[in-house]
């Protein structure tokens, strides 16, 4: 048995996603992104963005693009998603037909924006699945909600219920404007972001909606694009003070510092390695080190340090390698 095996016990596990989720509208900005995701590897996801990235009046031709980007072999770690037009647009339907009939196998996800419910998400989900099927695919479709109204933020637990919702983001800014002036401008960005009670709250019930269900929540978008420190800043926060698991990006200078915010440190990696390394030789027993115990609760939390470090692309100490590769079968065997 595998030592994930072994501490989920059967149990479905927490899905694990790059943590940088990165937005690109225009196609000089698709290619950009599809360049550095070659050149970086699949560290980051790509969302090619219909809803704000067609100008009016273009809207078929930019789906056009974004089937042809989808489609072509620099588009090699299928890591790129989709963001269509909201389901109240004249445009919705077009896009999911045109874009998930078109390039269904090379899609990673869908993102849908300004649902408003949960039945709102259920009926998107099945139109997805028609044309993703009438274009040959046969996995499930992945899908991300945006949670940026009111009525999505009260059915956030069901939608992260759906079991072919993967991800809930937070839009912020939509989520802000829908106030209609009674949570502030500054709310939007940071300090305020992280002190409004009323944005505080949506942070919270988005995250503690995804976890019970095992899905990823996406903290929002840093407007500042100049200064690489303040994403770093709202990334780390975002991680450590509400429990996100991945972020939007909206500038290639974003990526690293989110990349690297999401990414457990070298020193936690080698604490998981040595707990863990303890574990098996106890055959999953509890352990004591460093005067702390540990058991398989514990060893959850450090079975998901590695896996973390592995998808962001740090480099594991051998002991660590091993541990990702470990056979508990083999070896008694």
């Amino acid at each position: 048995m595998h030592p994930s095996e072994v501490l989920f016990q059967g149990k479905r596990q927490p899905l694990l996603l790059p943590a940088c989720d990165h937005y690109a509208g225009s196609e000089k900005l698709m290619r950009k992104s599809m360049a550095l995701q070659q050149e970086l590897g699949p560290l980051f996801d790509i969302t090619f963005d219909c809803e704000d990235g067609a100008s009016a009046g273009e809207e078929l031709e930019h789906a056009q693009l974004v089937v042809r980007l989808l489609n072509d072999e620099s588009n090699c770690h299928n890591r790129i998603g989709v963001r269509v037009h909201d389901q109240s647009s004249e445009f919705f339907e077009g896009d999911v037909a045109f874009i998930v009939g078109g390039a269904a196998s090379k899609l990673a996800y869908v993102v849908l924006p300004k649902a408003d419910s949960v039945e709102d998400v259920a009926r998107a989900i099945e139109l997805i699945n028609k044309h993703a099927a009438k274009g040959g695919r046969t996995a499930m479709l992945p899908v991300h909600v945006l949670i940026e109204t009111h009525g999505a933020l009260r059915d956030a637990y069901a939608i992260a219920a759906l079991p072919q919702v993967e991800c809930l983001s937070f839009g912020i800014m939509d989520f802000v404007s829908a106030h209609y002036g009674a949570i502030p401008a500054n709310a939007m960005r940071t300090p305020g972001q992280f002190q409004h009670p009323l944005v505080v709250r949506a942070k919270l019930e988005i995250v503690a909606a995804c976890h019970a269900h095992g899905k990823i929540p996406s903290h929002n978008v840093t407007t500042e694009i100049k200064d690489t420190a303040v994403v770093a800043n709202d990334a780390q926060r975002a991680a450590a003070e509400f429990g996100f698991t991945r972020m939007w990006s909206i500038h290639p200078d974003q990526i690293k510092p989110i990349i690297k915010a999401f990414t457990p440190r070298l020193s936690e990696v080698h604490e998981a390695t040595n707990i863990l390394t303890e574990a098996i030789k106890a055959n999953w027993g509890p352990t004591a080190q460093n005067g702390r115990l540990h058991d398989r609760a514990s060893y959850r939390y450090y079975w998901s340090v590695l896996q973390r470090a592995k998808l962001a692309g740090l480099a594991l100490p051998d002991a660590a390698i091993a541990l990702v590769n470990h056979d508990t079968h083999t070896e008694s065997t």
